[in-house]
């Protein structure tokens, strides 16, 4: 399918505040005796996970740890991928054992990234508390998940893509709608 860009929704600036405003809103709710930690899944969750916690360094003198999870193997629709999938590593080197697990993605749409990583979450130990924090939650939810820390509400069409870019990986930081391009007659 192709897709066009319809709308930058959020520019650096905004990204910046909403990533500021969530790691205001963990220090409040999480800044408990237990700790807590970050674990972005991979991919776009693990810059925003390091973004978050120097945001939390900053504002509280807290140095949450952070991890990176890849939950490939978790997922339900693995078979839909293709026949090899790429694996990645988790890269979570401290005890999540009684602590609360702050899980940070780009995008929660269908719940179903979330849902496969609170699976592999509980494969590592068991948390005090499981949270999610995403920067988009564009709705259409398929599973009964919802994120505790939220960025921007964007509803969305199922025609439509929301589509994060990271300077690690896209150069710039911003976000866009993308709609479903109508392709050549037949």
């Amino acid at each position: 399918m192709n897709y066009t860009e319809k709308a930058v929704i959020l520019d650096e600036a905004a990204i910046v505040r909403s990533l500021k405003r969530i790691s205001h809103e963990i220090i409040e709710q999480d800044a408990g005796d237990t700790g807590f930690c970050l674990i972005g899944i991979r991919r776009r969750g693990i810059p925003l996970a390091h973004i978050i916690a120097g945001y939390i360094r900053d504002f509280s003198g807290y140095s949450a740890p952070v991890g990176e999870l890849d939950i490939t193997l978790y997922r339900d629709d693995l078979s839909e991928l293709s026949e090899q999938p790429t694996l990645s590593r988790s890269n979570i080197p401290f005890d999540i054992s009684k602590k609360t697990v702050i899980l940070v993605d780009d995008v929660v749409f269908t719940g179903r990234t979330a849902r496969a990583a609170i699976e592999a979450i509980i494969k590592l130990g068991r948390p005090a508390c499981v949270r999610l924090a995403v920067l988009i939650d564009r709705g259409h939810r398929e599973l009964p998940i919802r994120p505790d820390y939220v960025g921007k509400n964007v509803p969305t069409s199922r025609k439509e893509l929301i589509e994060v870019r990271i300077p690690e990986f896209d150069g710039r930081f911003e976000v866009a709608i993308l709609e479903q391009s109508e392709g050549p007659a037949e």
